[in-house]
């Protein structure tokens, strides 16, 4: 039996991934957590197979995250399960030390076979990922600018252009307005823009709003 602990702070999303792994074979719940914290302390307190985790959550997170908890537990695997299927937050997460990188519009199929092959010590990256990665890796273009994001100024920048202010950003997020503030600051450096309207027409332009 592999057992799993589920890092997500949306409770739907953890209850859809706690009914899909009942229903195969040898995967088991074993601890949840909703933020950072919860991650560092369940990894005191439980024993795992696998730690399922999503890149974006309130306090501590993403890169930061996976770096504490590989150093915490060095041979812990930990899969990514992320909304983000930008080659270059793919490719950060796997230097930052995790195991493996699942998106969420991924076939059950996909997550599934993604946590045995971590469980059993292996490496796992979602099919389109990993090809999406190794174009990015093989050329010598940065990119495009939005490339550069890190996965937290990413979710601002898809927030901020989807009509939130920063201070409805700070409540989601569970971060201060100032973090959020830096957040959105060093990304409309790094995309180039004066305000939040150029970082939507920045965003229809490479077609990464609905």
């Amino acid at each position: 039996m592999i057992r799993i602990a589920v890092a997500e702070d949306h409770s739907i999303v953890r209850n859809g991934l706690k009914q899909m792994f009942a229903m195969a074979d040898n995967l088991e719940v074993v601890a949840e957590a909703i933020n950072g914290s919860e991650v560092i302390g369940l990894c005191d307190r439980h024993d795992i197979d696998v730690l399922l985790l999503d890149l974006n959550m309130p306090g501590l997170s993403g890169n930061d995250l996976i770096a504490r908890v590989r150093a915490k537990r060095p041979r812990l695997p930990i899969l990514v399960l992320s909304m983000h299927n930008t080659a270059q937050i793919g490719i950060g997460a796997i230097k930052a030390g995790a195991n493996g990188y699942v998106t969420k519009d991924s076939e059950p199929a996909v997550l599934i076979e993604g946590i045995k092959q971590v469980a059993s010590g292996g490496r796992f990256i979602d099919p389109q990922m990993a090809q999406a990665m190794a174009l990015y890796a093989s050329t010598e273009s940065p990119g495009a600018p939005h490339d550069s994001l890190s996965e937290r100024e990413m979710t601002v920048f898809r927030q901020l252009v989807g009509g939130m202010g920063v201070n409805e950003i700070a409540e989601k997020l569970k971060i201060s307005n100032k973090t959020v503030s830096t957040h959105k600051a060093r990304l409309m450096e790094k995309l180039g823009a004066q305000s939040t309207a150029e970082l939507v027409r920045y965003a229809m332009k490479c077609g990464l709003v609905d």
